[in-house]
């Protein structure tokens, strides 16, 4: 055989081996990369809310009456003092004695409760002068230097607490002398009998606005009859269902972002109460949950709210916790490593591919907390390296990789 028709042979069985080895060699993986860096990191708790007014007052009937057709509407504005309803008696000879029985009772506990709503005020007055004293000792030792920048944060809002419940302590009592005005007219009318037939005027204890008309027909009442039901809706709050396990960590006084509204902006708010009994609820899948009510005030200008009402659906984000410079990656990158997956001389626990040039190396890490987006590591990786995001199954330590573009 000729010398060139040999080495011929031979250049294209190395050919042919070549492309053999080409077509069965492993391809690199294609994998989603992403870098490790140094940011902000919070963890929040997501749930569902809604809003609900801080003070709702139900005008009901003060005496058995025939009711005038009521033209409020839902919606429509009415200031203190405003006649909101007009009662005509309807006092029958054999009702007289009940009437009366019933309006001197009403009248005695109308005026118990504002003796009672003086009381809470009194009271409310001595919670926030004490509140403000606490605040001054702090503010005082804060300057020396023995009280923590918590505390103080903690005391300013315990005042602005107290002023809160002082100023609703001030609305009860005036709902409260209202409501012992409106026993004693409905009293005097009792007393005189329905010859005279004056309407009595029942009027709107608060400048709000109307919620509900529950009559708006003309027809005949007995007492207390609910009328319609009033509110202030510039004095809104948000009420949130969390787990008991998570209402443990939504103390009073974190910061909450309402989300989901229908804004074009998410707003802030403070977590004010948790309430202390919780109650049972079902979820959509059927389980049993012990869940609490947390009460959140929002702290966002009016103007930028002030298209929400009563029972409006938000989203919430209770932050429990925040950082201002920690190492973070996609929660995506980090999984569960078992031991006989780690990497060698590595310990079980959370692990991430590092993208080491064209090889994936698997790695473990110290995972301090995590949200729904990222993950906050504490050793075992550094910031401006890459990691690998959701890896496939395929990727174990020391595979192929090519970055997806």
């Amino acid at each position: 055989m000729k010398r060139s028709t040999m080495i011929g042979a031979a250049a294209a069985a190395a050919l042919a081996l070549g492309l053999l080895a080409w077509a069965f060699a492993p391809r690199p993986l294609a994998v989603e990369l992403a870098t490790a860096t140094v940011g902000p990191f919070e963890s929040t708790i997501d749930e569902d809310a809604r809003t609900r007014l801080a003070e709702r007052y139900v005008v009901s009937a003060p005496l058995a009456a025939r009711l005038a057709r009521i033209t409020l509407k839902e919606g429509d504005e009415v200031k203190s003092g405003d006649v909101v309803a007009r009662l005509q008696p309807v006092l029958t000879p054999l009702l007289d004695e009940r009437s009366w029985r019933e309006q001197v009772s009403r009248a005695e506990g109308a005026q118990a409760a504002l003796a009672q709503a003086g009381k809470r005020v009194e009271a409310a007055r001595v919670a926030l002068e004490r509140a403000r004293d606490d605040l001054r000792r702090s503010e005082q030792l804060s300057q020396q230097g023995f009280v923590a920048p918590t505390k103080l944060t903690s005391d300013r809002l315990a005042v602005q607490a107290a002023q809160k419940e002082l100023e609703a302590a001030a609305e009860g009592e005036h709902v409260a002398r209202h409501e012992l005005e409106q026993s004693r007219v409905a009293l005097g009318v009792v007393r005189a009998g329905a010859a005279s037939g004056q309407p009595f005027e029942v009027r709107s204890p608060i400048d709000g606005r109307v919620l509900k008309v529950n009559v708006a027909s003309e027809a005949t009442v007995a007492l207390g009859t609910p009328l319609l039901e009033l509110g202030d809706v510039s004095q809104l709050e948000i009420v949130a269902e969390l787990l008991t396990t998570d209402a443990l960590q939504a103390a009073p006084g974190s910061a909450v972002r309402i989300e989901r509204w229908g804004g074009p902006t998410a707003l802030q708010g403070r977590v004010r109460r948790v309430d202390p009994a919780a109650f049972t609820k079902v979820s959509a899948l059927g389980v049993e949950e012990q869940r609490v009510n947390v009460v959140i005030d929002i702290t966002s200008p009016r103007a930028q709210w002030a298209a929400l009402g009563d029972g409006y659906r938000v989203g919430v984000r209770v932050v429990t916790r925040s950082e201002p410079q920690v190492l973070t990656v996609p929660v995506g990158a980090v999984f569960p490593a078992a031991a006989t997956d780690a990497a060698p001389g590595a310990a079980a626990g959370n692990a991430v591919f590092v993208a080491d040039g064209s090889h994936a190396r698997l790695r473990s890490v110290q995972v301090q907390a995590r949200n729904g987006n990222i993950a906050w590591i504490t050793s075992g990786l550094k910031a401006g390296e890459r990691v690998l995001v959701y890896p496939p199954a395929a990727v174990v330590d020391g595979s192929r990789i090519a970055e997806r573009r």
